[in-house]
């Protein structure tokens, strides 16, 4: 696994970043993990998620899960599903208002493109200007690519 990378991809959209990756494994498999709240610190490549808290076993439209981060001190931050399609699509607004996606599609040959997509346009202005002035659109590509490095070996096994 240490030369397998994932694509930064080049967004046109404003405020706006995504990665994808190819997984040898089927669509369904590996959005079991992504609808586990308790398997997100396993996939993280940000090392910003620790655990989840207060959470289902299993995520669905509507949901809400808190988790415990760590960004140089510890916090934690409540995020609900606001869109769901089974085996296809998971995407969960964090509680400044911006948005974290999955999509899923499955090309044959037991194999799954991945796309996570991080997306602040939903969020209120002042959201907006505190993931401006934190850089998050500069690092979050590189945390995502590698985040996906992590759910591709975790789904493989």
């Amino acid at each position: 696994m240490d030369n397998v990378r994932a694509e930064i991809l080049k967004v046109d959209f404003p405020l706006t970043a995504a990665a994808r990756i190819t997984i040898n494994a089927p669509a369904q498999k590996i959005f079991d993990y992504l609808a586990d709240p308790y398997a997100h610190a396993y996939f993280d490549g940000s090392g910003t998620v620790q655990r989840a808290l207060r959470a289902p076993d299993r995520l669905a439209l509507g949901s809400k899960f808190g988790m415990g981060m760590k960004i140089y001190i510890p916090y934690r931050i409540t995020n609900k599903v606001v869109a769901f399609t089974e085996g296809s699509l998971i995407t969960w607004r964090h509680l400044g208002g911006w948005t974290w996606s999955y999509e899923l599609r499955e090309t044959g040959n037991g194999q799954t493109v991945v796309t996570e997509i991080f997306d602040v346009n939903p969020a209120p202005a002042i959201a907006q200007w505190w993931v401006r002035k934190t850089h998050s659109l500069e690092r979050n590509p590189k945390w995502m690519a590698k985040s996906l490095v992590l759910l591709k070996a975790l789904s493989e096994q």
